[in-house]
């Protein structure tokens, strides 16, 4: 009898597991996901890797640990959200097709901030397979150009050279040099030399070539992408580089690591170092609008800049780039 009794009670607890497990996954599900952000160097985001299926809404109770930060989907129209210490803020995502997705920190918070990042896994729905898209390499890459060598030009402008003046003589470029293929893959310098050739060009001084390269970089963006591309950087780059771009931002000494005793003894690949100048003509100057779109994508490789190819879009990323080339060139203010 006793037998029977507890055989009865083994199988309610069963049942009730089997109704109330589910159950309670439901609700914790429809509670939401509670997302932690902490500065980078305690943490980041906890947990940094998610999972939800195309087309299940992902509920997101956000909140922060330390200071404030900011929730964002890399290459999303989504936007930021903040994320304020001791408070929640809920958030709902529906991803419509499958991937990987990239999560970060719009704010910076501090040194590391960039490492603030997490995934969000979206799968195929139930039954069906998930075929990953198709993705053309970026443009450095099909050039196989190597981003990390050492690049300087042999002849520097006297001054600042004007888009404005270069438009005058801009008829007298011959057209294969108009292209916008010609653009991205050639370097200022690069294409004063070639100017510099030119028979017809022959009368101008070296500093009429270089504004005559102004004006063709000019050319090849517009009012819109260079805004932008300033809004960009202003959020992105100029915590490091500067305002100006001369590599002096707010972080630009805690990342000039090897300069430092106390650091010598840091491995390859663990070293920061300072901030690129984009101000620097010798070293900018001799750079392709691939090449600065590859350090964009790609980062630094242990120099502490960041990767962006997660974050930005391939126009966000031509917009940078197009805004850089101002720390250069005078061009005209839309």
């Amino acid at each position: 009898m006793r037998k029977e009794w507890l055989a009865r009670i083994l199988i309610v607890v069963l049942l009730a597991a089997a109704v109330g497990i589910p159950a309670l996954g439901w609700w914790r599900g429809s509670q939401g996901v509670l997302l932690h952000a902490r500065m980078a160097e305690t943490g980041g985001w906890t947990p940094e890797n998610l999972t939800v299926a195309v087309g299940q809404p992902l509920h997101l109770r956000l909140t922060s640990d330390d200071v404030t930060h900011s929730f964002a989907i890399g290459q999303s129209d989504q936007p930021s959200v903040d994320v304020h210490p001791g408070e929640i803020t809920e958030v709902t995502l529906v991803f419509d097709k499958p991937g990987k997705y990239t999560f970060y920190c719009t704010r910076w918070c501090s040194l590391n901030h960039w490492r603030m990042r997490g995934v969000i896994e979206v799968t195929a729905p139930h039954g069906q397979e998930s075929t990953p898209e198709a993705v053309d390499p970026p443009l450095y890459v099909r050039l196989g150009l190597d981003i990390d060598a050492q690049h300087a030009t042999d002849v520097l402008p006297a001054e600042t050279p004007s888009a404005i003046r270069g438009k005058g003589q801009g008829q007298n470029i011959p057209a294969a040099y108009l292209t916008h293929e010609y653009y991205l893959t050639h370097s200022p310098a690069e294409f004063w030399h070639a100017l510099r050739a030119e028979p017809a060009l022959q009368q101008l001084p070296d500093q009429g070539i270089w504004d005559l390269v102004a004006w063709v970089w000019q050319r090849n963006t517009t009012p819109q992408e260079l805004a932008e591309g300033r809004q960009l950087y202003a959020i992105n780059c100029a915590a490091c580089h500067g305002e100006q771009g001369q590599g002096n931002g707010v972080f630009a000494d805690d990342l000039a690591q090897p300069a430092a005793d106390e650091h010598s003894g840091m491995a390859a690949g663990e070293m920061t170092t300072r901030p690129t100048d984009f101000t620097a003509a010798d070293h900018i100057l001799a750079a392709s609008p691939a090449h600065l779109q590859g350090k964009i994508i790609r980062g630094g490789m242990g120099t502490g800049m960041p990767y962006w190819g997660p974050i930005f879009t391939e126009e966000q990323t031509w917009a940078l780039v197009a805004y850089l080339w101002k720390f250069q060139f005078e061009m005209e203010e839309p």
